[in-house]
């Protein structure tokens, strides 16, 4: 049976707490609010009980941040899409960022079994003076256990509207894709982070993050398959390729602690679920 799930998360800046308002319907849930920087910035993790989505489900996630609000939603574990018998596996979230409030959305990866026939879309919408931290990892098959992902259709949607649209389609049989130099190069991990603005960084500043994001690569092991760039005066992007999730994640993580730092002013506070 296809499960139908949707998750609104509205938050809002209360006497130097943020605070949110959840509903749900179906497979979807937050845990408690963690609060483990203080009252002013909220984690949440969602949950999503079934433990991986099939065919023919639908999950719809919705997250309104008020003015002065500053959320960050990561997930205890990988977001999985099972093998399909036909049907599309579709998730998708709608954030929508106030003046002044502040995002950062951080799930863990997303693993894609073979014969998966999957959807993801995201999309963020910045208001003038809202900043955001993201990042999305996708992991094809499992390598480890033998598994490729040699059969299957993966398509990810991420856009900032206006600013920055990315959407692409990874059907395991086309090898060219997959195995060529200027595609995945055997690769089957893809990261992809971005920061992003409401308005124009300036350019010193968004010098600065670049400049960031290339001096954690190049210490790390995956510097010869990574770099950073800005395609808009908007946002700053990582691209990360790997043939394991743990160093994309890890380099993720220490460019999401310089760009923090840099941007907001504030030392990084790892949610517990990352060291579990």
């Amino acid at each position: 049976m296809a499960w139908n799930g949707r998750l609104q998360l509205h938050y809002r800046h209360d006497a130097g707490r943020c605070v949110v308002h959840d509903r749900h319907s179906g497979p979807l849930r937050i845990l408690q609010s963690l609060y483990p920087e203080g009252t002013g910035i909220c984690h949440n993790v969602l949950v999503h009980p079934p433990g991986g989505i099939v065919g023919g489900d639908v999950l719809a996630i919705e997250a309104e941040l008020d003015a002065g609000a500053h959320a960050l939603i990561t997930t205890p574990g990988a977001t999985r899409f099972y093998r399909s018998l036909g049907e599309t596996a579709v998730q998708s979230l709608t954030a929508r960022v106030a003046d002044g409030a502040r995002l950062e959305w951080l799930p863990l990866e997303t693993l894609c079994y073979r014969r998966t026939l999957a959807e993801n879309r995201m999309r963020f919408e910045l208001a003038p003076g809202a900043e955001m931290i993201g990042w999305d990892v996708l992991a094809l098959g499992l390598p480890a256990s033998g598994e490729l992902f040699d059969e299957g259709r993966y398509t990810q949607q991420i856009e900032l509207p206006g600013v920055w649209l990315e959407r692409g389609t990874v059907d395991g049989q086309d090898r060219l894709l997959l195995d060529s130099p200027v595609g995945f190069a055997g690769h089957s991990v893809l990261a992809t982070m971005w920061f992003a603005a409401g308005t124009a960084l300036a350019g010193a500043r968004r010098e600065v993050l670049i400049d960031a994001a290339r001096e954690q690569l190049e210490a790390h092991a995956l510097r010869l398959t990574a770099g950073a760039t800005s395609p808009h005066d908007e946002v700053v992007l990582l691209r990360v390729l790997a043939h394991r999730v743990e160093p994309a994640m890890e380099l993720l993580t220490g460019v999401w602690k310089r760009w923090r730092e840099i941007a907001w002013g504030l030392p990084a506070q790892a949610p517990r679920v990352w060291r579990t």
